[in-house]
């Protein structure tokens, strides 16, 4: 079976690295991942590591630079927050929103994540839009409405000629960090789901080039089942992303998953 998508490992550093730390980790990065261009790579400092970020990776063709959030507005009186445009200034490819995190922690709704998600598109961003259940969701069988929920929440407007511009990536919450992560059939099972709600949402055509990603603690040692299915794109990774040595091989793997389905 030829391959639609291309693969992609996206980095999400969350609240680690200072400026001079994040560079140190892009060096190794860069001499991990090679010349290789199969495999989409992008890496997701902090905002205050972005611009020495871009500094780095000028000149570099694969890999890409990522955001961890931004305002849905493009200016104004929003203490603390970055837009768009300020996120382009800096050559940010691509940008996280509603992350668990963000959902947790902040109290972000899915209706606040769509105006970033439609304000990123409008900046000519990829957004990477994270959905995912929490243990007590899962529980009580609730995944596959939590996520198609979120999916069509934060997809509302998008228009279908930028919609595969759009990166869905699937956390279920209670394997992040936690070291647990789903079984790559119940992984699957849940990028199957989204995988047909976007086909509901904007066609086959185009649901066939959306990536969807797995971010539940993807590592080396279960990176290559997980890429062996048939809806997972790649991963949006957290603590495996900040050791060079680690994330250069889950973009190892990712090119033998490429390969195999050449």
């Amino acid at each position: 079976m030829a391959q639609v998508r291309k693969y992609l490992i996206a980095g999400n550093w969350k609240m680690n690295k200072t400026a001079s730390d994040g560079a140190d980790l892009i060096k190794g990065i860069i001499q991990e991942v090679g010349e290789q261009t199969e495999v989409g790579v992008a890496v997701c400092p902090p905002f205050t590591g972005l611009e020495t970020a871009a500094e780095i990776l000028e000149g570099v063709n694969n890999i890409s630079l990522g955001a961890q959030n931004m305002h849905p507005e493009p200016e104004g009186a929003y203490t603390g927050e970055i837009s768009a445009a300020m996120l382009r200034t800096l050559y940010v490819s691509f940008v996280i929103l509603g992350h668990s995190e963000r959902r947790e922690y902040f109290g972000e709704s899915d209706a606040f994540i769509n105006q970033k998600v439609l304000a990123a598109l409008e900046s000519n961003l990829k957004p990477i839009l994270c959905v995912g259940e929490t243990l007590e969701q899962r529980e009580d069988g609730h995944t596959l409405s939590v996520v198609s929920r979120q999916v069509n929440e934060g997809l509302k407007d998008v228009p279908k000629d930028k919609a595969d511009q759009v990166v869905i990536a699937y956390e279920p919450i209670w394997a992040i960090g936690t070291g647990k992560t789903a079984t790559p059939e119940m992984a699957q099972e849940v990028h199957g789901e989204i995988r047909s709600i976007l086909v509901q949402l904007f066609g086959e055509a185009t649901a066939k080039k959306i990536r969807i990603l797995y971010g539940g603690s993807m590592k080396p040692a279960n990176a290559d089942e997980l890429l062996a299915m048939k809806d997972i794109d790649g991963g949006l990774i957290g603590g495996a992303s900040l050791d060079a040595k680690s994330f250069g091989k889950l973009v190892s793997s990712a090119l033998a998953a490429s390969r195999a389905t050449a």
